[in-house]
């Protein structure tokens, strides 16, 4: 499961991170960002260990939301050692999400 973070987590969580994060910015009344939850959940798990996804809500954190660019929902903002790689905005299939999180595990 997927952890959910806000401001205050993000530093340690993402930025001070050793290994690569995917974070999800989503909203709770966005459809296709409950798509993809099941599965960012399913990469957490398979890739446990080498990355890891976390959640962020932007509605309860706008400052960050504002901050990263995020216009739409989803957004997943790939980063390693922390700095952003990859933006990826709105949903794709399993394996395309996969693909370019474990791109960031090489």
């Amino acid at each position: 499961m997927m952890k959910l973070i806000n401001g205050d987590e993000f530093e340690n969580e993402v930025l001070q991170s050793d290994l690569p994060v995917a974070v999800d910015f989503f909203a709770t009344w966005c459809g296709p960002c409950k798509m993809i939850a099941p599965v960012l959940d399913q990469i957490a798990a398979e890739l446990e260990g080498t990355a890891k996804i976390v959640k962020v809500d932007v509605d309860q954190s706008k400052e960050m939301a504002i901050h990263y660019g995020v216009k739409s929902v989803p957004t997943v903002i790939l980063f390693k050692n922390g700095e952003i790689v990859d933006k990826i905005v709105g949903a794709l299939p399993k394996n395309e999400f996969k693909d370019k999180i474990a791109q960031m595990v090489e």
